[in-house]
């Protein structure tokens, strides 16, 4: 009796050039074992790409504008828990490490290794094992979660994060509460509450919080 074939690794790409998402489809459809699904421009609408094609592997920028990319993985792994997140980065680091561990995402990879090491990275993540860029890989997703701590991001929500990086884009009040489907109010009332928390007296500072902590990427 002959095996069951199997299905194809479904994998969906986010990032906001298409110039990138068009190297790292060409990178992965050479293996024939897998299909891109679905692209993305930016985090808010990769969470709604995931939600409706519900892949196997989700392949996020960090620096996405709307919605990053941590936390895009965060509602990612909501809408379609089964699906294993990789974040690409220009820059490899222990904080962002341990970040998107604690956001949900079980590999991490710089741009620059992405020629020789994204087939890696997508075949661990496609058997639910972590993948760390060379330049971390001793930091593994365990010895993250075992040593836990509260990071400044960590303090807020993730509607207040959410809020962080429209206001760092420039929106306004309104236009927050368009793009989040809220009330002005509701918008003003998160935008006073983040202020508090951080201890932050103007939009500048917001900024540059939202900088430092790659919320949002110059």
């Amino acid at each position: 009796m002959r095996d069951k074939p199997k299905a194809p690794l479904e994998i969906l790409i986010a990032d906001d050039h298409s110039v990138v998402r068009k190297g790292l489809r060409s990178i992965l459809e050479s293996n024939k074992g897998w299909k891109v699904c679905a692209e993305a421009a930016n985090g808010r609408d990769a969470v709604t790409k995931a939600q409706l094609f519900k892949p196997d592997i989700a392949i996020l920028d960090i620096g996405m504008p709307e919605l990053n990319g941590l936390e895009a993985t965060r509602q990612i792994r909501e809408v379609s828990p089964r699906t294993e997140i990789l974040i690409l980065s220009a820059h490899g680091s222990e904080k962002v490490a341990r970040e998107i561990v604690e956001a949900g995402g079980l590999g991490y990879l710089v741009k620059e290794d992405a020629d020789t090491d994204l087939l890696a990275a997508v075949e661990s993540l496609g058997r639910h094992k972590p993948y760390f860029t060379s330049k971390i890989m001793s930091w593994t997703a365990r010895e993250w979660r075992r040593g836990h701590r509260e990071t400044p991001r960590s303090i807020l929500t993730p509607r207040e994060r959410e809020v962080t990086q429209l206001l760092a884009e420039g929106k306004s009040n309104k236009e927050v509460a368009a793009a989040l489907q809220i009330s002005v109010k509701t918008a003003e009332t998160h935008r006073a509450n983040i202020m508090m928390k951080l201890n932050l007296h103007s939009i500048t500072e917001l900024v540059h919080y939202a900088i430092r902590n790659e919320i949002v990427h110059t």
